[in-house]
């Protein structure tokens, strides 16, 4: 009897110390936010940037919410619902984006006036993790991408430019719900404007990034009515992921 009882102990506990492991299929290693620290699995196919969640990867990849109001009031799932997928080959982060959104609108024609204020998709890159103040540097990219799929950053000279060459972007509605698929190009905070010296690097398992995802939403208005992120920021002010890399959440590439 006393065999059997220490045998049925000794299964206890291993049930749980088994049902307390972290599954190696998750991306997610905190599950209180999910979008800080993110485990990006490599594509053993690379997706085919169509707008489509059809891929391999993706399939084999989970969605993560894409909810942390940054700016606005609150919001109805109609007015607004996202979440997000990310994987990564040698070359290029890939990113999958699902947004509902009632109102898709783009009012000001010239990409590098006020684009913050239109409906578009905003990446974060932080190539070398090294958080920081990016706002008139290339220590870290915070891509606009708008409905033309143009995408815009603040330039070293404090300006606006176009840096349509470090992201794909495909983009598919149906009814109102759009998949952005993006595969951006990764480059070192050395980038100089116009130079042909730059080159994206090349991606390796173990590598961790700054990444962050964000959504700038607005129904018609002179300005945006909300901003909503893929990571918790503290204290009042939320809208400093254009500025602030230290704000970013943490993507590693792993191979599996």
């Amino acid at each position: 009897m006393k065999n059997l009882l220490y045998l049925l102990s000794l299964a206890t506990s291993l049930l749980l110390f088994v049902s307390c492991q972290t599954s190696p299929q998750s991306t997610v290693a905190d599950n209180d936010d999910p979008g800080k620290y993110i485990r990006a699995k490599k594509a053993t196919i690379l997706p085919k940037i169509d707008g489509e969640a059809y891929d391999k990867c993706w399939k084999q990849t989970e969605w993560l919410p894409l909810e942390q109001r940054w700016l606005g009031e609150p919001w109805t799932e109609e007015d607004f619902k996202g979440d997000y997928k990310v994987c990564w080959g040698e070359d290029f982060i890939y990113v999958l984006t699902r947004i509902t959104d009632d109102v898709f609108m783009d009012k000001e024609p010239d990409g590098l006036k006020t684009y913050w204020d239109d409906d578009c998709l905003e990446i974060f890159i932080d190539e070398d993790h090294s958080g920081g103040n990016h706002q008139y540097s290339h220590n870290a990219f915070a891509y606009h991408i708008a409905k033309d799929y143009r995408v815009a950053d603040i330039g070293p000279d404090s300006l606006p430019h176009y840096y349509n060459d470090h992201i794909i972007t495909i983009r598919r509605r149906r009814s109102n719900t759009y998949t952005w698929e993006s595969a951006i190009a990764i480059y070192k905070d050395d980038y100089k404007e116009g130079s042909s010296d730059n080159s994206p690097i090349k991606l390796s398992a173990g590598k961790k990034l700054g990444f962050a995802l964000a959504y700038c939403d607005n129904d018609y208005s002179e300005q945006r009515e909300n901003f909503i992120g893929s990571v918790v920021v503290e204290g009042e002010n939320k809208n400093r992921g254009w500025i602030d890399a230290n704000i970013f959440g943490t993507l590693e590439l792993v191979e599996k």
